[in-house]
């Protein structure tokens, strides 16, 4: 009894993680082409990693059902974009263009890549300062215990 209770509960715990399946009629294969790559070009705005395409959340189903339904009105591709940017910010794009609002995206990797760069280099800079006097003391105690004169520069 206890294992077909256990049974249930799992089959009825997986129940929700069936997800809906969207299906779309288009007029012809190049819509379809053009809806598909709209959504692998467009970012979900709840999952922030993820296209429209692959995402689940609510959000998303709806941008891809207001993006079939601006296909289906004739819009074209630019308007469906200049759309969502309008509305949701350059964000939703997953390559936003280069300007002014969006430089810091774009030059951020960069500085801080240089940033990085400049603070190793100067950490190696650092540690080779400390290293050199320490050498230059092995060197001379090296002479003392060998019997050189480092001043007279002769052997005793």
């Amino acid at each position: 009894m206890k294992t077909l209770i256990s049974i249930v509960l799992f089959f009825s715990m997986l129940s929700p993680l069936q997800a809906a399946i969207e299906f779309h009629q288009f007029k012809d294969a190049a819509t379809e082409a053009e809806y598909k790559q709209l959504i692998e070009e467009l970012r979900c705005l709840v999952c922030q990693n993820q296209n429209l395409a692959g995402s689940d959340a609510d959000l998303a189903k709806d941008l891809r059902q207001q993006t079939y339904d601006m296909l289906q009105q004739g819009k074209s591709r630019e308007e469906i974009v200049e759309y969502m940017v309008s509305r949701y910010g350059d964000f939703v794009l997953y390559r936003p263009p280069v300007k002014s609002s969006t430089l810091l995206l774009w030059a951020g990797p960069f500085a801080l890549l240089l940033f990085v760069l400049i603070a190793v280099m100067y950490r190696i800079k650092k540690t080779r300062k400390i290293e050199e006097p320490e050498l230059k003391d092995m060197a001379h105690a090296h002479d003392l215990l060998s019997g050189k004169d480092s001043a007279a520069g002769d052997t005793k």
